[in-house]
């Protein structure tokens, strides 16, 4: 019924009675902090990404707890390695920075969830997400081979999921049947499904160096304009054996959360990228907007299209917030 018999503002008032009819709820249990680790001592800052910082496998180990405690349930790894070449070697190194850090932070924090980017741009010495050609396109079917490996090594090392972000095609069914093969067939998989070449990326090119050396990500990351796509790559990777799917990045896609949602019924993941968070962080300090809110308010919007995990730089923060 129309005004006055209906008051739509009656349920707005403050206190219980609104936080009772409350349709999206964020919690600490939907979240993932992604975190950069290098080898050496130091924490590095990150001068793209105000509070975050590129840390040695000490202080990921301690950052990682911290997390836990705030209620945060897993981390996301991404390693920036020492040395890198054409066949991102470091990727797939049994001893490499991402299998010692995967170790040392299961030791110190059995419960915490850890998870690990499975790509090879990070340990490219040209920067693309699988190996090159003579004539500098990017072989899909060689790099599976590659992934497959980095994959292994790191559920050898005691990751929890591994998470496949190269956008190649058929590399979840590579990465399944691989880590079936060799003894790691309950290792979840957390497909980035639907990546998109966004320009919301380069402050996590900074972080973790994966800057591609010539051209660009377009022959294999998704065009953002394309919706449907997304939802035929999502549904190609949960035949293939994924088991959660995800939406990176997040803001700029929260109708391609909801249609993949829909779509698949499988958990999905949303990744709230690095230019997301730094475009937060340079209204708030220039004093354009309430930083807390701010925050609270785009994370909210990500579960509300459908994400069932968030993945952001702000989780630890967050929790914290929420307690």
């Amino acid at each position: 019924m129309a005004f006055p018999a209906t008051r739509m503002r009656r349920l707005r008032s403050t206190g219980l009675l609104r936080a009772m009819v409350r349709e999206t709820e964020l919690s600490a249990s939907h979240l993932v902090q992604p975190m950069f680790v290098e080898l050496g001592t130091d924490r590095t800052p990150i001068a793209a990404m105000p509070g975050v910082e590129r840390l040695s496998i000490s202080h990921a180990v301690e950052e990682a707890g911290l997390a836990y405690e705030l209620g945060v349930p897993a981390v996301l790894l991404f390693g920036v390695p020492a040395e890198k070449d054409e066949k991102a070697s470091g990727a797939y190194d049994d001893e490499g920075v991402v299998a010692l850090a995967v170790r040392a932070i299961k030791e110190a924090h059995p419960e915490l969830v850890v998870i690990t980017d499975v790509c090879l741009c990070a340990y490219t010495s040209h920067g693309h997400c699988g190996v090159v050609r003579e004539d500098a396109t990017v072989d899909n079917d060689v790099s599976l081979e590659l992934l497959a490996k980095a994959a292994i090594s790191h559920a050898h090392a005691g990751a929890d999921a591994v998470a496949p972000s190269d956008m190649m095609d058929g590399r979840v069914g590579a990465l399944r049947a691989q880590l079936d093969a060799e003894g790691a067939k309950d290792t979840p998989i957390v497909a980035y499904s639907a990546k998109f070449a966004s320009a919301f990326y380069g402050p996590f090119r900074e972080a973790a160096g994966s800057a591609p050396a010539f051209g660009d990500r377009r022959t294999y990351q998704m065009d953002p304009a394309n919706a449907d796509e997304a939802v035929r790559e999502a549904l190609l990777d949960v035949e293939e054996g994924a088991d959660v799917v995800m939406v990176k990045p997040a803001l700029a896609y929260l109708d391609v959360i909801r249609r993949v949602k829909d779509a698949t019924r499988v958990p999905v993941a949303a990744y709230h990228v690095s230019g997301e968070y730094a475009m937060i962080e340079a209204a708030a300090a220039a004093g354009y907007l309430d930083r807390r809110a701010a925050v609270l308010e785009a994370l909210t919007s990500i579960r509300r299209a459908g994400a069932d995990i968030v993945i952001t730089y702000h989780a630890k923060e967050v929790a914290g917030w929420l307690q």
